[in-house]
């Protein structure tokens, strides 16, 4: 019987961009080649970064996000009714952003022409193993900016927005589905957000309350699944920030694991364990004993040193005391480049480090 995702070694999504890769988009930038010539360039080292994903043996393969920018932004601003904006860059821990952000200015809806759904078609048609499509979570939309980020003519009544924003995803799982997308993440870092006392202090100082918004978060991503065909699988990666090897938050998972784990309903979490900013494996206990995954994130993708497999083993042993061993899978804790200029380390590294997820997750699932 052929295993479902998320796999036993599985990776979140993003990758470093290669040098080519960064040169084409400075050129498209600065106005010396074309869109379609930065497109060639794309597709062929899309085609490459396949290609080593297969060779050292995952299962699952992605597109290293490498037609993004960022993360959520390069999708969130082509939902009808969204625009991309200039803005104050993100505060990360020591470092921010460039500037860039997003603001509802119309209804939402999800258009079938979106740029994502040919990045998809173009990832399946390169690869022979499952290519995995990531997505940011609905719940990005509204945690970047809040209400301010909403024009108000158009969303008076907070309940319509989600409504109508459930409803887009609903429709883009539906879309992915038709284009023969069967592993499909939602992005989500508002789940472990939601953990760090600084963060439910900022929602409060805006005028959100924490726990309200966790509820309409939780609704309206089970609104965009509910529907999904049983041969699609839907899981969510959550971390704490990841921009040039720093992070926004901390905090251990105790807060929103119940909600996380029995009331979203997704097959698998990816999930960030890589430090001590993350907290214990307690959480875990909260996993259903049956129907669903967690990706243990251990290995880390911020720094280059490599972890050592009789850690990560004793590390897995501690997440196995919370929750089966038969419901754990191996990751890296985040994509390696949640935006263009990717976390500080060499691409060797990141090889090497999504290498010895494989030969670990082999030695302990067999």
């Amino acid at each position: 019987m052929k295993r479902k995702p998320p796999f036993r070694a599985d990776m979140v999504g993003s990758l470093l961009r290669t040098q080519a890769l960064k040169d084409a988009r400075s050129k498209r930038e600065a106005g010396q080649i074309s869109q379609g010539d930065l497109k060639k360039v794309e597709d062929a080292e899309i085609k490459a970064l396949v290609k080593k994903q297969e060779e050292i043996g995952l299962q699952a393969v992605t597109d290293g996000e490498f037609r993004r920018a960022f993360w959520h932004f390069d999708f969130l601003e082509h939902l009808t009714g969204v625009e991309g904006v200039e803005s104050a860059g993100i505060a990360f821990k020591g470092v921010t952003t460039k500037g860039h952000s997003i603001r509802v200015v119309n209804k939402i809806d999800f258009p079938t022409d979106h740029p994502h759904i040919a990045h998809f078609k173009y990832l399946a048609k390169v690869t022979g193993k499952v290519p995995k499509m990531t997505i940011p979570s609905p719940s990005m939309l509204h945690y970047r900016g809040g209400s301010a980020s909403i024009n108000a003519t158009v969303y008076r009544d907070m309940d319509e927005y989600f409504h109508d924003l459930g409803k887009a995803y609903a429709k883009a799982v539906k879309t992915f589905y038709k284009a023969g997308c069967r592993y499909l993440q939602l992005d989500d870092t508002s789940l472990s957000y939601f953990c760090d006392p600084e963060q439910r202090d900022m929602l409060s100082k805006r005028g959100d309350d924490p726990a309200r918004l966790m509820t309409a978060y939780r609704d309206v991503i089970n609104m965009a699944t509910k529907d999904r065909p049983d041969d699609m699988v839907i899981t969510t990666h959550t971390c704490r920030g990841n921009f040039k090897s720093t992070f926004i938050a901390s905090g251990g998972y105790e807060p929103v694991a119940d909600m996380l784990f029995n009331e979203i309903d997704v097959d698998g979490y990816f999930m960030e364990w890589d430090d001590e900013r993350s907290g214990g494996f307690e959480p875990l206990r909260f996993l259903p004993k049956r129907g669903k995954h967690v990706v243990l994130g251990l290995v880390t993708t911020k720094v280059g040193d490599m972890e050592r497999k009789d850690s990560l083993k004793r590390r897995i042993e501690k997440a196995a005391k919370f929750a089966p061993l038969s419901q754990l899978c191996l990751s890296p804790q985040c994509g390696f480049a949640s935006t263009e200029e990717g976390n500080l380390l060499a691409e060797e590294s990141q090889w090497k480090k999504l290498q010895r997820v494989v030969e670990v997750a082999k030695e302990v699932w067999g």
